[in-house]
């Protein structure tokens, strides 16, 4: 642009007029910097809510993301957002991990001082957010579903039955304890024995029954170093009348306590003194020519024990199929296939479905594995259980692996002999050597091809524990949801008990879909570089964790307040757009309310336009309210603010136009909740989000850039 600079033409004048000169005066030109040719051109626009269309939409919020502390100094963060917006969203204060103390305490003095400075304003705020796995409290969190500590006194002690052998032996007879029985047992009767025990070192105890004249072998009883719990469920096939334990092949203790053998429904404990209390061992006795001694004496205890289930989705109710892994998949995808509803156990629920394949050349040409996520090495007493059948009746065998497919032992938990009905198959031992290999097992692999025809199998009900130890004990997975519920409760409680009456929308959950797995929530489970402000609330309490968030917003909020689930990447990842909406649906289908959906958009300029209106399309189409959530832009290739050209921030311009115009066009009115500019001015180069990008609608230091004329001329449709 060209003008004449009448202020140099005036002075010219002055000094010719003066001097008397007789040349005659051209005017003067000179080129006006584009820096301020373009700022007189922004210049002229307005503040930028006054583009906001009020008849058409009349709820609709202009809003700005904002330092809480920065807009509670009331300067010029202050003056600039009251003059351009309507409502403010904390970028960090109002979150749990700015407000819950390590002790659980909570301090909320910023937040009331916030409340009162948008009131002095005249603007609104937009909660966010209440649920969330990142800027939490990770540490005050982590520590109440921590492991409980145990007080064990050192003096505490109970008797127990005490076998002490001097050494190994051949064979695993060679050292037996002997029980008759009072009462011999009805063969065809299901019997449970239940009991406590310990050795000197991890030993598997073959357990008999007898009718002194032939034996019925195993399942056998894994003893572990610290004392642990023991369950063996078996079926005389004659009317046995003497239980033996043998362990020929161990030198040293052995501890048995709190005997209880019982026939299927009945409580009678067929075992007398089976607590040992008192010094009787009536019925209790070993073979003549067996010179090891035992006795009941008090036993100090110890660390406490537990059992772990190795096992995820043990019940195979959910879909996380990360336990189980199997060739020759013929349904569904790898690594496993989940049936219907109704091919669970006992047709409740769902099974894992494998298919071997037809005249296979080895047992093992169709394998269906069981996954730990850890190795597991000799001397770990296990317990395992399954409930399993074919459509055909066949035997499979186990084997150890480390990992699916490295093999490592043929044999593993024995041979399950499988009918066309569902039964339960259990084992329990202690890992020997060769079944860890030299670096340990984490992997047990049934092999589904030893019939020769092609069969189908279903399993449900897996469960695959080990024996732990220690002074402290991890709480349950219930006992952690139980804990979790009542921190989500209370948090949610505390922050609408200050806010409610003047904040009346929320992002109740925040970001809740994976980017990998759209369909799929989020999960820390498996990584190893958690922040520490991290913590996946869902990890604990699962699916229903966002159900639990709306609730808890509705009860302790206002009845007219928006209650929002909130995501980034819509427009990018068109699935994930898809999974929240399913997800919406799913939360609204256990009984809570949802009101709206926030899509956050932190976009480029050359983002796709053709899945920004597909993304709006999409949302428009669930009748919710929806809210442009956090909308900041960079360029290209995350062009830096000292490196952007005249036609990048032109292109910038164009961009936000594009956005604002497409959402108020493809919106509805009655759904349009509103746009809020995540970062109104460019970041700073040491910001923690997007550093050194031209990303705003201001420069650092206030100045429209053409950014503002095109988000204005989006709004007022110019």
């Amino acid at each position: 642009m060209k003008y004449i600079n009448k202020l140099l033409l005036g002075a010219v004048s002055v000094l010719f007029m003066a001097s008397c000169v007789d040349d005659s005066l051209l005017d003067y030109r000179v080129d006006k910097p584009e820096s301020v040719v373009q700022q007189e051109y922004l210049n002229e626009y307005d503040v930028l809510k006054s583009y906001v269309d009020r008849s058409a939409s009349p709820d609709f919020k202009l809003g700005a993301g904002v330092s809480l502390n920065a807009f509670n100094e009331r300067g010029l963060v202050y003056s600039h957002i009251m003059s351009n917006f309507d409502e403010v969203t904390a970028g960090y204060a109002m979150k749990h991990g700015a407000i819950v103390k390590n002790t659980g305490s909570m301090d909320f003095s910023g937040v009331e001082k916030f409340i009162a400075t948008t009131q002095e304003a005249g603007i609104t705020i937009y909660g966010h957010t209440l649920a969330w796995h990142a800027n939490q409290n990770a540490e005050y969190l982590n520590s109440i579903i921590a492991d409980r500590e145990i007080e064990i006194d050192p003096n505490d002690a109970n008797n127990a039955l005490h076998a002490v052998t001097s050494e190994a032996k051949a064979n695993i007879w060679d050292w037996q304890l002997e029980y008759t029985l009072p009462t011999p047992l009805t063969q065809g009767v299901e019997y449970t024995l239940k009991l406590r025990a310990k050795a000197s070192s991890p030993f598997t105890v073959a357990f008999w029954r007898t009718d002194g004249s032939s034996t019925n072998y195993g399942p056998d009883i894994a003893f572990g170093e610290s004392w642990g719990d023991a369950s063996v469920t078996f079926t005389p096939t004659m009317d046995a009348t003497r239980l033996q334990f043998c362990f020929g092949t161990f030198a040293g203790d052995l501890y048995f306590d709190d005997m209880v053998l019982t026939a299927s429904g009945s409580e009678e404990n067929l075992i007398e003194n089976g607590a040992f209390d008192d010094e009787d061992l009536s019925g209790w006795g070993k073979p003549g020519w067996h010179s090891y001694t035992f006795g009941v004496e008090p036993v100090a205890a110890g660390p406490a024990t537990w059992w772990t289930n190795l096992v995820t989705n043990s019940d195979v109710e959910g879909d996380d199929v990360s336990s189980f892994f199997a060739t020759e998949i013929t349904v569904g995808p790898d690594p496993a296939t989940i049936g219907a509803a109704g091919t669970g156990a006992d047709g409740v629920g769902r099974a894992i479905v494998v298919k071997s394949g037809d005249n296979p050349t080895n047992s093992w040409d169709t394998q269906f594995f069981v996954k730990a996520p850890q190795q597991l090495l000799a001397g770990q007493a296990y317990r395992f259980s399954m409930k399993v059948k074919a459509d055909k009746p066949a035997t499979i065998s186990s084997q150890s692996h480390n990992n699916p497919g490295g093999y490592v032992h043929w044999s593993m938990i024995g041979s399950p002999a499988v009918t066309t009905e569902w039964q339960e198959y259990t084992s329990s031992g202690v890992i020997s050597g060769d079944q860890a290999g030299s670096n340990g097992m984490n992997t047990i692999a049934f092999n589904l091809a030893e019939f020769k025809e092609a069969n189908t199998y279903y399993f449900d009900d897996i469960v695959w524990e080990i024996e732990e130890s220690g002074n402290t004990i991890p709480l349950t997975p219930e006992e952690k949801a139980d804990t979790l519920s009542w921190a989500l409760d209370n948090w949610i409680a505390g922050m609408l008990e200050v806010t409610n009456g003047y904040v009346k929308a929320w992002d109740v959950v925040n970001e809740p879909m994976d980017d990998g797995n759209p369909y799929e929530l989020k999960t820390g489970v498996g990584k190893t570089d958690l922040a520490a402000d991290e913590f996946y609330w869902q990890d604990y309490l699962g699916k229903d964790y966002a159900v639990m968030a709306f609730n808890l917003a509705a009860q302790y909020g206002s009845p007219e307040d928006k209650l929002f689930i909130n995501d980034y990447n819509l427009e990018y990842n068109i699935d994930k757009c898809k999974g929240l909406i399913k997800y919406v649906e799913y939360i609204e289908e256990q009984g809570a309310r949802v009101d709206g959906i926030g899509t956050q958009m932190h976009i480029n300029t050359t983002s796709d336009k053709d899945k920004i209106v597909e993304m709006f399309n999409l949302l428009a189409a669930t009748g919710k309210l929806i809210k442009i959530s956090e909308l900041d832009m960079g360029i290209a290739d995350g062009v830096l603010t000292t490196n952007a050209t005249e036609e990048e921030l032109q292109a910038q311009a164009e961009m936000y136009k594009f956005v604002v115009e497409k959402y108020l066009e493809l919106i509805p009115a009655s759904q349009q909740y509103g746009i809020t500019a995540w970062s109104p001015l460019d970041s700073p180069d040491n910001s923690s989000w997007r550093a050194g990008e031209p990303i705003g609608l201001w420069n650092e230091s206030y100045y429209r850039k053409p950014a503002y004329a095109g988000f204005a001329d989006g709004l007022s449709g110019e």
